[in-house]
């Protein structure tokens, strides 16, 4: 993207009261943001969501921001940061339906993860574990880091930390999403936590530079834990805990829940108890819960890329579908007879990550193919 419009995108996040949403119907209005910073006020009142006192705010913005000089103010202290209009933005995040329209970073960038091809999984719970908590979030990390995964959590005290710790010494790599700027450090004790995660992974944040810790920031950071991730485990949480903020989101944005169990005496853990009588997926044995989440399919994809593009050469044709659109009929042939991960049937498509999400789930509805754990697919 131009340098000009992500001043735009940069001015308009900075207006009070316009938020992911308004951001994103303004865009769509306009056309393009910088033309939308122009527009007149009954132009703006053609935008649901666009009322009067909310008009006199965008004017009073305006007054004072002139958006090449945030931007170049901005990046002074912010160099690393992606809009909501660049093609680096995560695909899974740009997906839900509140994005952060700036997502800031700092660390090492990998773009198979940006465009939802790595497989990430998120690991939350309490930041007063026990023993059984610390001790399964250990095993979990560091089979998911052997086996490629990237793991996401929140770099908070307690299961957080330990995801992220436990991943690293695995070898693998960690994305820490936090409540404050990429720059602040929380808790003061994860500093050379903080330090690994940028050397072998990647911090991000939608709160700019010398951002404090703030309650409020928590829960919408949650919200981009959920997002990032194919499937979230809840080590451990009591009834009222910011993990169980991350499941819900989770739920919402199609994830699979996964919830580690433990005795309904231990308080600790009788939020992942009431994860599970809700529907989410027990975790019963670190091989069964890997399995489940694709990670053998995962090794075979890295160890045997030349076997694998065998048997996907040889996969069976679909039989034409009457009514089928040309794109669907294209994705369904992307699909084996055997149940095929996401990844694979979006390499061997092309198509974009949300494309695909968006034909798969048409595909459920017309009964043609259904999904396994892990992000599986399978015909019917």
């Amino acid at each position: 993207m131009r340098e000009e419009e992500r001043a735009y995108w940069l001015a308009w996040n900075f207006v009070p009261g316009v938020g992911p949403i308004l951001i994103q119907r303004v865009q769509q209005h306009f056309g393009n943001l910088a033309e939308a910073w122009k527009a007149s006020p009954s132009n703006l009142r053609e935008i649901e969501g666009f009322g009067v006192k909310l008009i006199e705010r965008v004017e009073e913005a305006r007054s004072r921001i002139i958006p090449e000089q945030l931007f170049i103010e901005h990046t002074q202290k912010n160099p690393n940061f992606w809009t909501l209009g660049d093609s680096e933005y995560p695909q899974l995040l740009r997906e839900i339906p509140n994005p952060p329209p700036i997502l800031y970073y700092k660390g090492q960038v990998k773009q198979e993860e940006n465009q939802g091809i790595t497989p990430m999984v998120a690991i939350v719970g309490t930041r007063d574990h026990t023993e059984h908590g610390k001790r399964w979030t250990r095993k979990i990390s560091r089979g998911l880091a052997k086996h490629g995964f990237t793991i996401v959590s929140g770099m908070a005290a307690g299961i957080d930390g330990e995801a992220h710790t436990s991943c690293l010494d695995a070898g693998g790599r960690t994305i820490a999403v936090v409540g404050t700027g990429v720059d602040v450090i929380y808790p003061r004790n994860h500093t050379q936590l903080y330090e690994r995660i940028q050397e072998n992974g990647l911090v991000l944040s939608e709160y700019p530079a010398g951002t404090q810790p703030h309650r409020n920031n928590f829960p919408p950071r949650n919200r981009i834990i959920a997002a990032l991730s194919r499937s979230i485990l809840v080590m451990e949480a009591p009834e009222r805990s910011g993990a169980l903020i991350t499941a819900k989101y989770g739920n919402e944005f199609k994830r699979d829940v996964y919830s580690l169990p433990n005795s309904p005496d231990n308080i600790k853990s009788r939020g992942c108890l009431r994860l599970i009588h809700d529907g989410a997926e027990i975790i019963i044995t670190e091989d069964e819960l890997l399995t489940r989440l694709g990670a053998k399919i995962k090794v075979e994809q890295k160890t045997n890329i030349v076997a694998e593009k065998k048997v996907q050469e040889t996969a069976e044709k679909v039989t034409e579908i009457p009514g089928l659109e040309p794109e669907l009929m294209e994705v369904m042939e992307a699909i084996a007879t055997e149940p095929t991960s996401f990844d694979v049937i979006v390499q061997k498509t092309g198509k974009e990550v949300g494309f695909i999400s968006s034909s798969l789930l048409q595909l459920e509805l017309l009964g043609l193919v259904s999904q396994l754990p892990g992000m599986r697919y399978q015909r019917c």
